[in-house]
Order: structure tokens, then C-alpha cells, then sequence
């Protein structure tokens, strides 16, 4: 049997992860998005992932995972597993890509206020350069998400590279 692939899927609130977490969920695979259940913790004022809640979903074993597990998230201490994962895919839109779908979601509340908005537009500027020197994938989310779909799944499912002593990326 081949190994479980792990990839995390993160980005900005509106660039479309999950959305495309429902499409690989259409399509067979397994996913999890951590914005919902109890995968966070209030830490003086900063929601952050449980770290055991988040070390028992990446250490399910090997033939309950069937190929790949997809997790959506962003938040600080995600950087604590990136080791754990594979593939570490970053959907990113322009801005006013992401203010017009903050906007007129339905699904998810956050990004309507303008202080949320605002915090949103700030973290494009400050942390989504962080996440994309750690990714392993960008994909701009202005194609239809079963196209961004095929891309990450293309991916994914490629044959892993050798890392070697250096333990870098592709």
C-alpha cells in the first residue's frame, strides 16, 4: 500500500478552502476542516490549534486514512506540524477577490464586519507571505474550484520527492 499522503490546505479567510475541502470531500477523499469541531483553543485572546487533538488526526493509521487526508486551516501553531504534513498547499485570491466573497458569503459570518475585514486584509500583507515560503503549492483561487480541485489533487498525488540530508520542499 502506498503512504497516506497529508496535506494541509491554508490561506486567507475567503481564498476559497472550504470550498475546495467540499469538493475533495464530493470526490472520495477524506477531510477535515479545523475551523470547526474542537481542533481550537482560546489562548489570551488567540484562537490556536489544540496540538492533541491536531497530533491524533495526523497519527490515525495508515489503512483508516485511505490515500490522503486533506486539513484546512490557518493559525500560528500550525507551523508546529508542518513536518507532519506532505504537501502544504496555499490558496490565495486577490484582494478584492477575497473582500467580494468575505462579503456576500453565506456559510461563514467572519469577514462581514469591517474590523474583521480590516484584520483579514492585514494578515494578506503579513502572514500570507509566511505561509507561501512554507508551501509547497500556490493555487489562485479565480477558476472554478473543481479546477483548483485537479491542481492540488495533480499535486498530491505526484510522486513524492527525495529530501535527502536537507530536508527541504519542492
Amino acid at each position: 500500500m502506498a503512504a497516506v499522503k497529508r496535506v494541509l490546505i491554508t490561506g486567507m479567510s475567503g481564498a476559497g478552502k472550504s470550498s475546495l475541502l467540499k469538493e475533495l470531500a464530493a470526490r472520495g477523499y477524506w477531510t477535515v476542516d479545523t475551523d470547526y469541531g474542537d481542533y481550537h483553543h482560546d489562548v489570551d485572546g488567540e484562537m490556536l490549534w489544540r496540538e492533541d487533538k491536531i497530533d491524533a488526526l495526523l497519527s490515525r493509521a495508515e489503512s483508516e486514512l485511505h490515500g490522503a487526508l486533506f486539513v484546512q486551516g490557518t493559525t500560528r501553531n500550525q507551523t508546529v506540524f508542518y513536518p507532519r504534513f506532505d504537501r502544504i498547499v496555499l490558496l490565495s485570491a486577490p484582494v478584492e477577490v477575497l473582500v467580494e466573497r468575505l462579503g456576500t458569503r453565506t456559510d461563514n459570518s467572519y469577514g462581514k464586519s469591517p474590523a474583521e475585514l480590516a484584520e483579514t486584509l492585514g494578515y494578506v500583507r503579513t502572514v500570507e507571505p509566511l505561509l507561501r515560503a512554507s508551501a509547497t503549492l500556490e493555487v489562485v483561487t479565480t477558476v472554478p474550484v473543481a479546477q483548483v480541485a485537479d491542481i492540488v489533487l495533480t499535486h498530491v498525488l505526484r510522486p513524492m520527492p527525495f529530501r535527502g540530508g536537507g530536508g527541504g520542499r519542492s
